[in-house]
This record gives structure tokens, sequence and C-alpha cells, in this order.
């Protein structure tokens, strides 16, 4: 019986640190996806369009957390029952089996952000187009990364046997007892349980942040039948719940939003200098049934008339307005956090592949399509370090993904055209609302149900804000409210870093 309960013991001993250590490699990894993109982006997408990608990039980053934990628990079994793997008690040289655990974990941490939202650790070592320059988008690292997982099991394993021989021949020291003591491991064994209780709290409170798992809690905490109440997509007319359809309607009104912003000739210079390349542009639309006669129109005529968004033009307007965010030339762009050494991983210029260059981030900020007098740059600027979004969590001037750069571009058209800030709030507000739907459709309920305030009456800037615009302040402020009311709507869908 003493030795069965000293079998589990050592079992769980040595389990708590396998997991201590997978869990700790899974926060690296997760905060080196978020700094660029979040779970929600892999799942949009890549989930229903790159299966082919989606699920090995899974399995494999499940199969490098698991084969590192049972690295590290096998590596302290190994120190315990026969000291440190220096040396090689018979011929007296160096061990290497444990080195390519590192050199692993190292590669699986560069391989774990998706190719279109790139990967800013690849851009520091100097990997020119970060993931998108491998040919299965970084999916060989991953299995690099896992194969130098297995590699120290099978050396660990090796070196363990051949100790047992060399042990019983007499040339190393007697084996010790690896199993789990009381007296002596008892506050090992309390550490290890920290560790494994510190770490899931710290990566689950990462993760309840990320769009994906907001929406899986939303979901959790419906009033009414989600048959009966929901906003699939964003062209429904009634969700069947009077409030909800009220504020659905005030944000996203069928008839659309005029905007006080006019597109002039901005398009026809992007096309004209390269960052839109027309046959490119034809080319995603032939799998859609062919390219919107409006947006044919908008790349080869001048567009005089303040822009009308709708439902259905929010997505043609931001594939226009991201390249405008991206090439446009403004002086304060010299200190975008976008320029630097990752400037070509990120979504906004990796995932810009509609431009005669193969990667956006060789137009950042290189042509004068907006001319902006120093006071309206000024303004613009402000504006973008000032508004925030959903997806990424960012400042607009952060422009990391296609949201960020189609928005800051539609900053510099107002701003050029003599928009006050109130209302370039306004128009921010109104973007962004059509770009993701499910959050603002939120925010307005919140503000309607919680603080008894029409959406019209908002102050844009506040809902601009850190506070509603970025996915921590939307989840603490706007999804923990509504849940504790049960006001929660379910939205299926949701924005896209992609083309």
């Amino acid at each position: 019986m003493e030795d069965t309960q000293k079998n589990f013991l050592t079992k769980v001993f040595y389990g708590s640190i396998g997991l201590s250590a997978s869990l700790a490699l899974f926060l690296v990894f997760y905060w080196s996806l978020r700094l660029n993109a979040s779970i929600s982006n892999l799942i949009n997408n890549y989930a229903r369009d790159l299966p082919l990608y989606f699920w090995p990039y899974v399995i494999l980053t499940l199969g490098t957390l698991i084969l590192f934990g049972v690295n590290v628990a096998l590596f302290v079994y190994r120190w315990r029952k026969f000291g440190p793997p220096r040396l090689n008690f018979r011929t007296g040289k160096n061990l290497g089996g444990q080195a390519s655990t590192g050199l692993g974990s190292l590669i699986g941490v560069f391989a774990s952000a998706c190719p279109v939202c790139g990967s800013t650790l690849l851009g520091a070592i100097g990997i020119a187009g970060g993931l998108t320059a491998f040919p299965l988008g970084g999916l060989e690292l991953k299995a690099v990364s896992l194969g130098l997982m297995a590699l120290p099991i099978w050396l660990t394993k090796r070196d363990l046997n051949r100790l047992e021989k060399e042990c019983e021949q007499g040339v190393c020291p007697p084996a010790k007892d690896a199993s789990f003591n009381k007296e002596k491991d008892k506050h090992w064994f309390q550490a290890a349980g920290a560790l494994v209780f510190i770490f899931a709290f710290i990566g689950l409170n990462m993760l309840k942040t990320d769009p994906a798992l907001s929406k899986f809690l939303s979901s959790q905490n419906t009033l009414v039948n989600p048959g009966d109440n929901q906003l699939f997509e964003a062209n429904v007319v009634s969700t069947g719940n009077a409030l909800v359809d009220e504020v659905t309607t005030r944000v996203l009104p069928e008839q659309g939003i005029r905007s006080k912003i006019v597109l002039g000739d901005s398009v026809l210079k992007l096309v004209q200098y390269g960052a839109i390349d027309l046959e490119k542009f034809e080319s995603i639309y032939k799998d859609r049934g062919g390219m919107p006669e409006l947006l044919r129109k908008l790349l080869t005529q001048p567009a005089n008339e303040p822009i009308l968004l709708t439902r259905e033009t929010a997505n043609y307007y931001i594939n226009l307005l991201w390249p405008l965010g991206l090439a446009n030339f403004m002086e304060t762009n010299k200190n975008s956090p976008v320029n630097g050494a990752s400037l070509f991983n990120f979504a906004s210029t990796g995932g810009w592949n509609l431009g005669r260059e193969e990667n956006g981030g060789a137009y950042f900020n290189k042509f004068r399509i907006v001319s902006l007098t120093p006071k309206e740059e000024a303004l613009a600027t402000r504006m973008a370090e000032n508004t925030f979004r959903p997806c990424c969590g960012n400042s607009t001037f952060f422009q990391d993904c296609n949201h960020g750069s189609a928005l800051l571009g539609l900053l510099e058209l107002g701003a050029s055209q003599g928009l006050t800030e109130d209302e370039l709030y306004r128009e921010a507000v109104a973007w962004n609302s059509f770009w993701f739907p499910h959050n603002y459709v939120q925010t307005a309920l919140y503000f309607k149900a919680v603080k008894g305030i029409d959406w019209e009456n908002v102050d844009p800037k506040e809902v601009m804000s850190k506070d509603y615009s970025t996915i921590s302040g939307w989840y603490t402020n706007v999804q923990k409210e509504l849940a504790a009311r049960n006001l929660i709507p379910e939205v299926k869908g949701g924005a896209s870093c992609g083309v």
C-alpha cells in the first residue's frame, strides 16, 4: 500500500513539474502571438479558409508544448537520480542531449504567430518577411520545433539506460532514489503546484481578453433562446429582441451612414503608384461572384461624392483605405511603432499582397497621396494615437492590421478635407461599428441599458478610447456588465485581418 502511494505521488510530482513547464512555454507562445494577433485572428483567417494550415498549426503547437513538459520532467528525474548531465563518467566527455530542448523552444516561439499577422521576433533577428518568407507559412519551423523537442527525450532515455549499466559496473557513483520523498521533496512539490496554479491563472487572465474566448463566454450568458435572438451576420433585420433591434438599427442603419469624407483621386493614385494592382484586386473576387460594380468604379474613376457606408460596402472600403493608410506619407509616421525591424511582419504590411510588391511593407509611408498641412497632419496623428480597435487592441497609429491602416487612411483624408476633431471621432465610431458590429452593437446596448444613453448621444471620443475599443477594455467595461444583466446577444462572424 505504501509503495502504491509512493508511486502515485512520484507520478504527480513529476507531472506537476512537466505541466508547469508546458504552461510556462504556452505563456511565451501566446505572448508572442499577441504581439500582433490573437487566437481569434487565427480562427477567422485560417480555420475556415485554410484548414490545412490551421489544424497542423494547432496540432504541432500542442505537441511542442506537451513534449517540452515531458523533457523538463525527464531532465529533473535524470538530475535527481544521477546528478547534472555534464560528464560521461567513463570518457569524461561533455553530454549535450538537452541542448536541443532550448533550441526547439526558441524556434517554437519564433513560429508561434500566424504568417498573415507576422512575427515580431523573427523580424528582430533579420528574417525579412517574417513567417511569410517560408513556403508553408512557418509550419516548417513548427515541425522542426516538434522534432527538436522529441529528440532530447530519446537522448535522455538513452543516457539513463547507459548510466544504469555504467553504475552497475561501478564506473559512476551509485544512483540515487529519484522517487518522491515526503520529507525531502515536500517544498519542491508545493513549489511545482504553486507554479502550475500561477501559470494557469496568468494564462486564463490573458486568454479571457482574446476575442475568441470572450465570444464563447458571452454565449454562456445569453438570456434568450439563441435560436430566436441572434445577430446572424451584419445584414440581419430583426433579432426578435426589441432592445437589441433598436440599438442595432442605430449602430448599423439599413440605409447606411453618409460619411463626410470623399475618396477623391486617392485610390487612383494608389493604382498609379502600384500600391494597388488591378489584376490582383480582380482575382480575389473571382470566387466571390466577380468584382462588384461599385468597387470597379472606385478603382478606375475619381470619387467626388461623400462615401455611403453600408453593411454591404464596409468591406469594399476597408480594402481601399488599407493601402492608403499604409502608403500615404506623414512625417509623424517615422515614429510609428510598425516602422522598425518588424516592418514587413505585420498583418497590415505582410498581409497586403494586392500591390505590385509581394509585401505591403515596401509601400509604408512612401507616397504623398493625401496632401496634409502641418496642422492637419498633427490632427490626424493625434486622432490616430487616441482611437483604438477591438481586433488587436492597439491604437490606430500602431497600424499593425488592416483595420488600423484603413482607419488611419480615413483620418488622413478627413483631416485634409477640413473635418473637425469631433467630426473625425464620429467618423471613426461609424466605420469601426460597421467593421466590428459584434463589439459596437454590444457597446451601444451597454450605454442604452446600463447608462440610459442613446447611441447618437454617446461621446464618440469615449467610445473610441481604450476603455471601450480595445478588446480588454471592451470585455471589462461592456461585456462583463452585459453578462451580469443577461443582456448579451450572440453575434456570428467577426472581423478578419485578411483581404
